[in-house]
């Protein structure tokens, strides 16, 4: 027996985890009667077995109130456990689960003998059905009290809480439509109990056969010796005889192999329509959806919801610049918009531009401690330079972190425009404008802007205020107006 190859072993596997994970889209709200909430009687027991358990009608009630309003968010189901998101009165989601108990290989043999006995019960599931013979049997399917084991994330302690209240609601919806998914929850998936009702039929077939055949082939007459074998495919009317085959010799062998057809060979003259036309660009990048606040996570929440906001801008901004496809169906090659950075500079701009609410926030005060930490800087550091970022971007930053000397012009011109407009006067150094006294200074970019800056009278701790100007008396005016 040749062994079977380890890609086909692999492609089996993954088609085996692929039935034991089903993933639902977030179930539409419901609408209409405010009466029971499932619609069959299975759905309805999944329910009971809910209710007689819940140690707080009132969290029920709110929990159904939550599925009926679609708080559920998307719904995964393997085997003994359903997990979902379920948005509170919290900003960020919570992350609530139903363990149940899967059947034990034995239970799951009787039950699918049972069902192999009654072809009705399988065309009764192939329909989307549950039968209440098949789901009372001796393999009870549907969960008594006690057997939905509810947990979540949310700090509430009671035995359910609305969120994994709501994802029971929201399950018993998903049993009304294919009970299948209950089978899941006990263990197996669809594809993979078929394949096994198929296997168990094709057994029973065949015993049924044996039992109507003799056991024991009836001897040649006296004095005559049997003859060479004859193959099976010749007895079979209207099979045609192998060409060249010998006494004794199998059919099959002799028989030349059927060749198939490549498909890209069947495909290659068949007219290929042209690609449909590129979305237009969004006029902003979205917002990638929170994440559950769950406990033991392999990764920090507030991060990845940072770097994808991140990733999701910088790919707004790469496909905006990329410009309209040419004739060929391409696009002109243009430089990206985010050229190589240092880790300082890349530091700050991620905190300054990835989320709006970046130092406002308890959690995003502990993204600056990270970051200073990271690259041996100051939380002050790190703060300071954020509003540099945002005042200017690179250019913001580079002026916060060194003097440089213009050639003479535009900056020795703005201090005649700021005395002609009867605006304090500012005593120059290297490209900054700077009255100590009031705690104000202008400071002048390569970029020929001028960029606003502010400290407490008599120190020397500069910080970037409001956005640069081109012109250094609309600059200076709005400072002092702070």
């Amino acid at each position: 027996m040749t062994p079977r190859p380890a890609s086909g072993r692999a492609a089996a596997d993954r088609l085996a985890r692929a039935d034991r994970s089903r993933t639902f889209p977030p179930l539409p709200l419901r609408t209409g009667a405010r009466g029971l909430f499932a619609e069959s009687w299975w759905g309805s027991a999944w329910l009971d077995a809910l209710e007689t358990t819940a140690l707080d009608s009132a969290r029920l009630a709110r929990g159904r109130t939550y599925a009926r309003d679609g708080h559920v968010d998307t719904i995964n189901v393997t085997p003994g456990r359903i997990v979902a998101t379920v948005r509170g009165s919290r900003p960020r989601p919570y992350s609530a689960e139903i363990r149940l108990r899967t059947l034990t290989d034995q239970e799951w043999d009787g039950l699918l003998d049972a069902i192999a006995a009654e072809p009705g019960q399988l065309t009764a599931l192939l329909s989307k059905k549950l039968p209440r013979a098949l789901a009372e049997g001796e393999v009870r399917l549907l969960p008594g009290p006690g057997d939905l084991v509810p947990r979540c994330s949310c700090p509430d302690q009671g035995r359910p809480c609305k969120h994994a209240a709501a994802l029971c609601f929201q399950t018993a919806r998903l049993l009304d439509a294919d009970p299948f998914v209950l089978l899941l929850m006990r263990g197996r998936g669809e594809r993979e109990l078929l394949d096994a009702l198929a296997r168990r039929n094709t057994a029973l077939t065949a015993r049924e056969a044996r039992a109507r055949t003799p056991a024991t082939p009836q001897a040649p007459p006296h004095g005559r010796t049997p003859g060479p074998a004859t193959p099976r495919a010749a007895s079979v009317p209207g099979a045609p005889a192998a060409p060249d085959a010998g006494p004794g010799e199998p059919a099959d062998k002799a028989a030349p192999p059927a060749r198939g057809v490549l498909a890209r060979e069947a495909l290659a003259d068949r007219p290929r329509p042209p690609l449909p036309p590129p979305l237009p660009v969004p006029p902003r990048p979205g917002h990638p959806p929170a994440l559950p606040d769950a406990d033991h996570l392999p990764f920090d929440p507030e991060t990845l919801a940072f770097l994808a906001a991140d990733a999701a801008a910088r790919a707004h901004a790469c496909v905006s610049a990329a410009g309209a496809p040419v004739s060929g169906g391409g696009r002109p090659p243009v430089p990206g918009p985010f050229p190589a950075l240092p880790v300082w500079e890349d530091a700050i701009r991620l905190a300054a531009t990835a989320h709006p609410t970046a130092g406002l926030t308890s959690a995003t005060r502990a993204l600056y401690r990270d970051l200073a930490a990271a690259t041996g800087r100051t939380t002050t550091d790190v703060a300071r330079s954020v509003a540099a970022w945002r005042q200017g971007g690179p250019e913001g930053l580079a002026l916060l972190e060194a003097a440089w000397n213009p050639p003479a012009g535009d900056f020795d011109r703005a201090r005649s425009a700021l005395l002609a407009a009867d605006l304090p006067a500012l005593r120059p150094r290297h490209n900054h404008l700077t009255d100590a006294e009031r705690g104000i200074q202008l400071r002048f970019g390569h970029d020929n802007r001028w960029y606003p800056y502010e400290s407490e009278p008599g120190t020397d701790d500069w910080w970037p205020t409001g956005p640069a100007d081109p012109d250094p008396v609309g600059a200076l005016t709005a400072l002092l107006a702070r």
